[in-house]
């Protein structure tokens, strides 16, 4: 299968069981850390709310614990999360997330990921959401709520798993503080040592009005993987450096504004795989690869966002708009595939050669959220609000013909070039309220419609592709609900039943004869019953839940003459357990454990 974006890929389920750490919201600076008796709180119903009171699972895990626990990068976060499933390639920016068995089957996400109040991945098939995430570092993060089941009433498209939602830290008008750290690590079988530097700063510009919060950090991860085909030790090292400047200014005591701004750049100079033969022998010393080109993976992430929020009294007017400027190039060694084709291809005229596949996929994408957010305490709470988002998207893919020495076969090179731009425009409108019925039974529903219009352009050519140039469309609407009764025994136990309904956009499909013209949106049913309690003066807490989710028309790949596109399936089901247990018998310790069983 010559081209990445007409590949299909394997499915994952999930089955973990690993420790938790606790969690709790600090005021200073909104990290998380384990304090007696505070309370969590989140963001998931884009409300603050104590977490007791989300009708939902949810982890949290603080941005303090990672960076204490060494964490580098998405796939670090999965040993705190029960359900958490994340298929990584051995460097930041390229993991496929799973929560609760639903996995990325196609080409689309199925675990949405946000900044604060913003969706920052695609949601088209022509970007590769499902295998590139993005990945940040962690030092100026307040904390990561992962919400588990599909979340397509408040969060909207690409969501049917779940939802990994980072949350920043935000400068603080009264106080200045600044920290700084650096530290060095090895892993087995390196040949050098790996070490990291970050560093952040808030500053008050003006008393209670005007503050500014930056960071920068840097991480060199050593490589472990021999080439034995070149020769190359360690070959698979890589880079990431971030950065983060926020600005929050408050001119009267109703109006906040933030504006914001996020870099991240990734070099990885090799793709962190290894091989093994075909009776599954692995090749070398296990840590081994022979790949003839040398590969490398590249990712620069730009993220710019402002947000306004005004009190009205009997509720708050909020707008966030974002920009996100994504790019990312892989190239992998293709030589085994395509190289032996070149004395076929030449008729004997020359022999064996090697192929470069460069895949280089960029993303330009605005959304736009405004949301009416009643006043939080009454008898009956809501939300309403409208979100546009647009994607420009350009995946582009090239297999060079070179002979043995790095020179072009002239007949040959390229091999082939495809080009499939696309754009995605989507706009929505959504409500979420809770009516307490009493003091002990509430009710949580919430309703979203949203509607996508989306272009694609099929352009090839090469010495094995025949030239074109065919555009592709589709439009489609879909409804999306929660509902979710609860009845709360006291301020600290509470039991909730939960059904929610989830999507992940169809799109044009790729043009070969016998695939239909457009995929269909996939769907995910939910039905969950939960336990979240605090017992002991609140020492120990316990979630516990059970689930069914029911997939139906799954998103999969249909393979035709070397390449594939996209169809939907039939139905699948996921359903399982998931438990969650932190006790703090005394200031300072903190004992935590959590498992999940997903069939």
């Amino acid at each position: 299968m010559p081209f990445r974006a007409l590949l299909g890929l394997s499915a994952a389920a999930s089955a973990l069981a690993v420790p938790q750490v606790a969690y709790a919201q600090s005021d200073s600076e909104q990290t998380v850390a384990a304090t007696d008796g505070d309370v969590i709180v989140v963001t998931a119903q884009k409300r603050e709310q104590n977490l007791q009171d989300v009708p939902a699972s949810i982890s949290v895990v603080g941005g303090e614990d990672l960076i204490e626990s060494g964490a580098a990068q998405i796939n670090d976060l999965a040993g705190y999360v029960p359900g958490l499933h994340i298929n990584n390639l051995g460097t930041p920016g390229q993991s496929r997330i799973a929560l609760r068995g639903i996995s990325p089957l196609g080409a689309s996400a199925s675990v949405g990921v946000y900044i604060d109040e913003a969706p920052v991945g695609s949601s088209t098939a022509y970007t590769e959401s499902g295998s590139f995430t993005v990945d940040l570092l962690p030092y100026d993060i307040a904390r990561i709520e992962v919400l588990r089941g599909p979340q397509g009433t408040l969060y909207g498209a690409s969501t049917i798993g779940g939802l990994l939602k980072y949350v920043t830290i935000a400068p603080d008008l009264d106080e200045f503080s600044s920290r700084a750290g650096v530290e060095a690590f090895t892993i087995n079988h390196a040949g050098d040592i790996g070490y990291a530097a970050q560093g952040r700063i808030n500053v008050p510009l003006v008393e209670d009005r005007l503050a500014i919060t930056a960071s920068l950090a840097h991480r060199s991860t050593p490589g472990w993987i021999d080439n034995v085909q070149t020769g190359v030790e360690d070959q698979n090292d890589y880079h990431q450096t971030g950065g983060r400047v926020s600005l929050l200014w408050e001119p009267v005591d109703r109006l906040n504004v933030e504006l914001s701004a996020i870099y991240q750049k990734l070099e990885a100079d090799s793709l962190s795989t290894t091989v093994q033969d075909l009776t599954g022998t692995p090749i070398g010393n296990g840590r081994s690869n022979f790949n003839f080109v040398p590969e490398r993976f590249e990712s620069e992430f730009q993220y710019y966002a402002g947000t306004l929020e005004y009190d009205l009294d009997f509720a708050t007017l909020s707008s966030t708009t974002t920009y996100t400027d994504a790019e990312r190039f892989e190239r992998a060694d293709a030589s085994r595939i395509f190289g032996t084709l070149f004395p076929l291809l030449t008729r004997g005229a020359i022999g064996a050669g090697v192929s470069p596949f460069d895949n280089r996929i960029t993303m330009e994408k605005w959304t736009e959220e405004v949301r009416l957010t009643s006043a939080a305490g009454g008898r009956f709470e809501w939300l309403v609000g409208f979100f546009y988002t647009h994607e420009d998207a350009l995946n582009d893919q090239i297999v060079f013909s070179f002979d043995m020495d790095g020179n072009a076969i002239a007949p040959l090179n390229p091999l082939a070039t495809v080009q499939l731009p696309s754009t995605y425009e989507e706009y929505a409108g959504f409500g979420n309220a809770t009516l307490r019925v009493t003091d002990q039974f509430w009710v949580t529903g919430g309703l979203r419609w949203a509607h996508n219009n989306q272009t694609f352009r099929q352009i090839s050519a090469g010495a094995i592709v025949p030239p074109a140039n065919d555009p592709g469309e589709s439009s489609e609407s879909v409804w999306t609900y929660s509902i979710s009764p609860q009845y709360h025994f006291t301020e600290d136990t509470m039991v909730y039943a939960r059904v929610a309904t989830g999507y992940r956009p169809g799109g044009p499909n790729v043009i070969l004869p016998g695939l239909p013209p457009t995929f269909e949106a996939d769907t995910v049913t939910n039905y969950e019953l939960g336990l979240k309690t605090r017992l002991f003066n609140p020492d120990l807490s316990i979630d516990v839940g059970v689930f069914r989710m029911d997939w139906d028309d799954i998103q999969i790949p249909i393979a035709f003459g070397g390449t594939s596109g996209l169809g939907n399936g039939a139905t699948a089901r996921s359903q399982g357990i998931e438990a969650a247990l932190v006790w703090q018998p005394r200031p300072g310790l903190t004992l935590g454990a959590n498992g999940a069983y997903t069939d």
